[in-house]
């Protein structure tokens, strides 16, 4: 008897084991087939089941969460800067340690109207090669004076050699449409495009200008400055920009000057002597303000991030509203590389909200100072045009910053580093009416020259 007892509650038991995994099994098996098992878990359960795509790593001692505010990389690559000592240079290229695509599954980009394509492009403006072509400049460096300042029209400098505007931008598999000014208002017509950044931005605004006037006096251009509040300070040697509108199609062109794109704004408003907040992750005011009118925007920053310029412009970094005292954050590359990287995203935002925004982040242009600095005995003697070759291959970002900065939104890359890195006779060298005896600008280019093959790749785009 009691055998048979023993056996009735052993036979109960494996019931009750054999009913048990089979219900679990097809637990798992509905929850795996069927979504809607997984919407009666509570959120915190739902995120630790789908945790693992987002970690790094095979065992538990390596498990890192991947967060893009924390992937700001020093830069580099070092620009000595004329202010500086040695902890004073400025960083320019950095590798961002963990991609954002490892972080955003596939799926994840199209849910947040990211396309797939962003991964991909089938062309890079970036990569081509330098062409002679006999039908350059596209407008007179003579002519242009309406928009043209003196100290970047080489033609009106002693220089003798202007066989550096006889070149063309040739990307690798891509269509480059002709410029033609009249195509390109119209296509502009009733938009807005506002060059923001520092003084190599404002030289491919002022390429643009003459670009799209064909380099001939416009009368009938319309001063929009009052109207954008670019009116010249009292005791300033310029305005901080300036606005031009072609009535024929409405389409307006403008500058505004931000060499850093950070938000700043006085610290104590009534001191005449205060420094100024430089919001780390605020847009500039004026870019903040006057978004909503802008259809296309071209944003550059890079050599004015050096501890001089700060110094100078009384520049104190803020971030989260409060000054910084993080030391790793302060330091120059990864303060700059948090400003592209929170800028990217706010614009990001706002294109979401307009997908008919177009927004461009161009990258660094390169500097060509040989043996020294602009106040040490630096130069750019060359006249040879090409002379470092005429290709740009391989698959490396030109400036890894700014690509790393705009991975995964919705803002374009305007890739002219590694381009422009070829045509060091294309600066104003030691030719500047403004330029001291010994003195050499190996920064900035001769107009018309290299700026307006950045241009160019703005209107292959639009």
């Amino acid at each position: 008897m009691k055998g048979g007892h023993s056996s009735r509650i052993w036979g109960r038991q494996s019931s009750f084991t054999v009913a048990a995994l089979v219900i679990t099994t097809i637990f798992f098996w509905a929850w795996e087939y069927n979504p809607l098992v997984i919407s009666l878990l509570s959120a915190q359960e739902q995120f630790i089941m789908q945790t693992p795509e987002f970690w790094l790593g095979d065992s538990a001692d390596s498990l890192v969460l991947t967060n893009p505010k924390e992937q700001l990389m020093e830069e580099d690559s070092v620009t000595q800067t004329a202010e500086t000592k040695e902890d004073e240079k400025i960083l320019e290229h950095s590798e961002i340690d963990v991609e954002r695509e490892n972080v955003l599954s596939t799926e994840e980009k199209v849910e947040n109207g990211v396309s797939a394509s962003l991964e991909k492009q089938d062309c890079n403006y970036g990569k081509g090669r330098w062409v002679a072509d006999s039908r350059r400049p596209l407008y007179s460096g003579f002519g242009c004076k309406q928009w043209l300042s003196d100290m970047w029209a080489c033609r009106l400098t002693q220089r003798t050699d202007f066989s550096y505007e006889g070149f063309r931008w040739q990307p690798n598999g891509c269509e480059m449409p002709e410029f033609r000014g009249e195509e390109f208002l119209r296509r502009m017509q009733d938009k807005t495009i506002a060059f923001i950044g520092d003084s190599l931005g404002r030289q491919q605004f002022q390429s643009l200008m003459c670009m799209a006037s064909g380099g001939e006096e416009n009368p009938n251009v319309e001063n929009l400055e009052k109207k954008y509040g670019l009116v010249k300070p009292r005791g300033s040697i310029r305005p901080d920009g300036w606005a031009y509108r072609f009535p024929a199609t409405n389409t307006t062109i403008l500058y505004y000057w931000s060499a850093s794109l950070c938000g700043i704004e006085p610290i104590n408003a009534t001191d005449p002597n205060t420094h100024f907040a430089m919001h780390l992750d605020r847009p500039p005011g004026f870019l903040k303000r006057f978004l909503p009118e802008f259809h296309v925007v071209v944003l550059n920053t890079g050599h004015h991030w050096n501890r001089g310029k700060l110094n100078a412009n009384r520049w104190v970094m803020y971030a989260d509203d409060r000054p910084v005292t993080d030391r790793h954050l302060a330091e120059m590359g990864r303060a700059k590389n948090h400003t592209l990287y929170s800028i990217a995203r706010w614009l990001d935002s706002e294109i979401e909200a307009r997908p008919e925004l177009r927004v461009f982040m161009r990258t660094i242009s390169p500097r060509h100072f040989a043996h020294g600095d602009w106040n040490t005995g630096g130069s750019c003697d060359n006249m040879s045009p090409l002379s470092k070759g005429a290709e740009v291959a391989g698959d490396d970002p030109s400036d890894p910053v700014v690509e790393g900065a705009v991975r995964g939104t919705r803002v374009k890359i305007l890739d002219i580093t590694a381009l422009s890195e070829l045509r060091d006779e294309g600066h104003i060298s030691r030719y500047s009416i403004k330029a001291s005896e010994g003195i050499n600008d190996c920064l900035h280019w001769c107009l018309p020259g290299v700026p307006d093959t950045w241009n160019e790749l703005i209107y292959a785009q639009l």
